[in-house]
């Protein structure tokens, strides 16, 4: 009988801390890739223009991100914190000889980012340019 009683209460209190600690918030450190949701890059539009540079990433890898004037389809290879952008195709929108200068540094500023990290609402890619990027709530 005491056995038995000690069983239940060390299940008991198994249980209790299996509960806080899946009850306990995710850092945000580890939480989990935006996936199927639009990201907008924290920049100020052009002038004469309401866009901002903004992708959407699907489980699969495949993206679709529109630059400064171009839009383009991209692979990203997500292993952990690290990733690696692959650009597919990019077709222009009214492009200025301005914004098709800012749209190539930009690709190529991505295709050297290394990292990525999320804290709430944010997504940073991180390489010798360091991106920051906002979930949209709409």
């Amino acid at each position: 009988m005491r056995m038995s009683g000690l069983l239940r209460v060390w299940c008991m209190s198994a249980w209790i801390a299996a509960a806080i600690v899946f009850a306990a918030p995710v850092p945000a450190s580890a939480q989990n890739f935006p996936f199927d949701q639009e990201i907008l890059l924290e920049a100020r539009p052009l002038p004469g223009s309401r866009r901002v540079p903004m992708m959407e990433v699907h489980p699969d890898g495949r993206a679709s991100v529109d630059l400064w004037c171009h839009r383009a389809v991209a692979q990203l290879a997500l292993n952990g914190n690290e990733v690696k952008f692959e650009f597919v195709s990019a077709n222009p929108e009214n492009c200025t000889p301005e914004r098709i200068e800012l749209d190539q540094k930009m690709a190529k500023d991505l295709l050297e980012v290394t990292h990525w990290r999320r804290k709430n609402d944010i997504v940073e890619f991180v390489g010798p340019t360091t991106f920051r990027f906002r979930i949209s709530t709409h």
